[in-house]
């Protein structure tokens, strides 16, 4: 009997990282846009900023957990 060695699914792993840098630049644009449309509640746009910036910080928490879940999916991987 051999035992196969695991090894990391470095195509897996690369979908992982993707995933979790676009989650990062996530993070960083919904609090912008959140500060943009707080700055004046005044204005015209504060509503679809309002509601844009809400929905990338959502997107943003979204993609983490998928990116890292992802990561550890192709580090260890389920026998099925």
């Amino acid at each position: 009997m051999t035992e196969e060695t695991k090894r990391t699914d470095k195509k897996e792993l690369a979908k992982g990282i993707k995933t979790m840098l676009f989650a990062l630049g996530s993070l960083f644009m919904g609090p912008i846009l959140l500060s943009f449309a707080y700055s004046k509640p005044e204005a015209p746009l504060y509503y679809p900023l309002l509601i844009l910036g809400c929905a990338i910080c959502a997107m943003a928490v979204f993609m983490m957990f998928k990116g890292i879940k992802t990561i550890m999916n192709s580090m260890f991987k389920k026998d099925s």
